[in-house]
């Protein structure tokens, strides 16, 4: 019998940053021995031999819930692999330390357990994907293949946002928009400037349009949202004599749903391009009710005051609510915690996740 400490320490001791297909075949494993339910594996992240989805479902009803997570991480630190190759994890004053502890294997046991014990009021789905911290590889692929989820709980962190250790409920999250301004001109001798067309003056023209824009801005079941644009990196000239032909900007736009910052309107000027090279959305959950009810089971859980908050980072969430399921986040990670050397998660708050997804489960019937 399995409690949600014991999965966690499975989880987190097996290395997922540079393939993921290990800790996907003891996910699926172990739901097969736990659960009676219909467990399937598909092929996402193939050419990266990432193991592919693992997903699960029982109950029935008109209605579908989603209990969703994760089970790649970003690579570890040193001190957080051992000799041998697997992950070190330890626990100590109530908390539970490794790589992905909070980032986000505990959310993805307090999922797995919540799925095999809980008796649903319509289909409950448990669906932990490959590829987040690459762009959601795995959501994308899930969704392609016709994932598509009325509601979704993701396990994503939404403790300590209202207060120290309450675990809130956030409606929203930002996304983000990294795209390059790329401005081209005529080279020519230093000596002699008239004879050609200087790429970075054009980039430093660009660059001021971008600091004009205003940041886009929404709100979300009463929750103000406002995105940003930054300049973060400038790359241009080959040499202290030569008048540049070419200079490159990278901007990062966090993005709010249903706005964007008009960042097309750099290439009003002669020689600049704009493109985008990465966009993961944001997420806004539509329905009220949904996202009362998942506070109310996160209030029922613990004894602090749980809120409905907005974070500043994409998530898969993204991903689904863009293909139309209504999302909320829900999860045991704290701000400040995930991707670093001293990654760790509080085990009263993973099981206080199990409670939150399988109240959740029970309760719920859209």
């Amino acid at each position: 019998m399995y409690d949600v400490h014991a999965l966690t320490r499975d989880l987190v001791s097996i290395p997922s940053h540079e393939s993921e297909a290990a800790v996907g075949d003891f996910i699926e494993d172990w739901l097969r021995e736990h659960t009676d339910t219909t467990v399937t594996r598909d092929d996402a992240g193939a050419d990266e031999g990432r193991g592919g989805n693992v997903l699960a479902r029982k109950g029935s009803g008109d209605t579908t819930l989603a209990l969703v997570g994760h089970h790649d991480v970003v690579p570890p630190d040193d001190e957080q692999r051992r000799e041998d190759g697997e992950y070190v994890v330890e626990e100590r004053d109530g908390r539970l330390y490794g790589r992905g502890t909070a980032d986000m294997k505990g959310a993805v046991a307090a999922a797995m357990l919540a799925f095999r014990e809980a008796d649903p009021a319509c289909e409950l789905v448990f669906a932990s994907f490959v590829g987040e911290e690459v762009g959601g590889v795995g959501a994308q692929y899930a969704i392609d293949q016709g994932f598509a989820p009325d509601y979704a709980v993701v396990g994503e962190g939404s403790t300590g946002y209202s207060g120290e250790g309450v675990t809130d409920v956030a409606v929203a999250h930002k996304g983000r928009r990294g795209s390059t301004i790329t401005a081209r001109g005529e080279a020519a001798h230093a000596s002699e400037v008239g004879q050609g067309e200087n790429a970075i003056y054009r980039a430093t023209d660009a660059i001021d349009v971008v600091r004009d824009l205003e940041f886009p801005s929404t709100t979300v079941l009463g929750h103000e949202m406002q995105g940003s644009v930054a300049v973060t990196e400038i790359e241009g000239g080959s040499a202290w004599n030569v008048i540049p032909e070419r200079c490159a900007v990278t901007v990062d736009e966090r993005t709010v749903p249903g706005e964007r910052a008009d960042l097309d309107r750099v290439e009003a000027i002669a020689g600049v391009e704009w493109t985008v090279d990465q966009d993961l959305p944001p997420m806004a959950c539509g329905d009220a009710d949904f996202a009362d009810a998942v506070l109310a089971a996160a209030d029922a859980a613990q004894d602090g005051s749980p809120e409905h908050v907005v974070k500043p980072h994409a998530t898969d969430a993204g991903w689904l609510a863009a293909a139309g399921t209504d999302c909320v986040i829900c999860g045991v990670a704290e701000p400040g915690e995930a991707h670093t050397a001293t990654e760790s998660a509080s085990l009263a708050v993973i099981e206080r996740c199990y409670d939150v997804y399988r109240d959740v489960a029970e309760s719920f019937a859209g």
